[in-house]
């Protein structure tokens, strides 16, 4: 049985991963986790699991984690993760996902770990892409346009440097918006689904508070993407880098129209100002050619499905309150 370490094992992606990795029956898996609310993410599969309470932030607490597993895989997935709210406090976002990063980095280099570790970046590096530069490939140019992107980018670039200057055995990738049930509601699928249950449930009235619809985003089903990861970390080069995405964009606009079709009841849209970024990029869309040609993968859930699916969610949730 390999050893795998995952970095924020009980949240949105690492759940999912962890589930994944469980169903292979290849792996013994111990992961880290900072709230205990976020328990509940894995509650099915707890007793499978090694279950690690413990802040990224403290050099001594990781060092010592990565010397006591001597994992053969490290995916590390735990970040302040929402672009939109990055801009209330830039700081702690940069602080947080860049040193914790170095934490586990400084661990395995100390450790001289033999293990192979997967630095998830994100599509948000891209940022404001011009249409000649669509669908995005491994080379397009950065121009990152928020705080949690700045963030990724340098998590990325990281893992390069560590991989080239100390030989660790770093796979890069920069997956593009992925979504489904558990995810938090600082992203907006989410927060539509839980908003339209209470609609619903007769707990608000019949209105939807939106953001700008008019950007387009490639949406991948997190059960696809954490298997992808799983892919690469078996077939990934050493120090290179992929993006992972459907290669499809679809508007927010067409998203929330999909999700009316599906709710039980009729509801209206209402733009909040609140809800519109300082800036957002008009298109966001994967080029997945490099990561397709080296593992074979493709996106396979539909979106309709996914969207049901987190429906379904919150509508078997108890706390769907305003």
């Amino acid at each position: 049985m390999k050893k795998v370490l995952i970095t924020g094992i009980t949240g949105f992606a690492g759940s999912f991963l962890a589930e994944h990795l469980l169903a292979l029956g290849e792996y013994e898996i111990s992961g880290t986790f900072i709230s205990e609310k976020s328990i509940e993410n894995v509650a099915h599969i707890k007793d499978k699991l090694d279950l690690v309470r413990l802040n990224l932030m403290e050099a001594d607490a990781v060092e010592s984690l990565v010397s006591s597993k001597k994992p053969d895989y490290i995916y590390h997935l735990a970040a302040l993760s929402a672009p939109g709210k990055s801009f209330e406090n830039p700081s702690e976002v940069i602080t947080n996902n860049i040193t914790a990063e170095v934490n586990i980095l400084e661990a395995a280099r100390k450790e001289k770990l033999q293990g192979r570790i997967l630095i998830t970046s994100s599509a948000e590096i891209y940022g404001l892409v011009s249409p000649e530069n669509l669908p995005i490939d491994e080379n397009t140019p950065f121009n990152p346009t928020n705080p949690y992107a700045v963030s990724k980018l340098a998590q990325d670039y990281l893992g390069l440097q560590y991989s080239l200057a100390y030989g660790l055995d770093i796979i890069r990738a920069r997956p593009f918006n992925h979504v489904g049930p558990r995810q938090a509601l600082s992203f907006a699928l989410s927060d539509f689904a839980k908003r339209i249950v209470a609609i619903e449930k007769d707990i608000t009235p019949p209105v939807l508070k939106v953001g700008n619809l008019d950007a387009k985003r490639d949406f991948t089903d997190v059960r696809d993407m954490v298997r992808a990861y799983e892919l690469l970390m078996e077939k990934g080069q050493k120090g290179d880098v992929y993006n992972i995405g459907s290669g499809i964009a679809h508007t927010m606009k067409e998203i929330v129209s999909l999700m009316q079709s599906m709710a039980k009841v009729s509801f209206t849209l209402e733009e909040d100002p609140s809800l519109m970024r300082p800036s957002d990029n008009p298109e966001l869309r994967c080029d997945n050619t490099k990561m397709h040609m080296l593992t074979g993968w493709t996106a396979e859930i539909p979106l309709e499905k996914t969207i049901e699916d987190i429906l379904e969610y919150w509508r078997n949730r108890e706390d769907v309150k305003i």
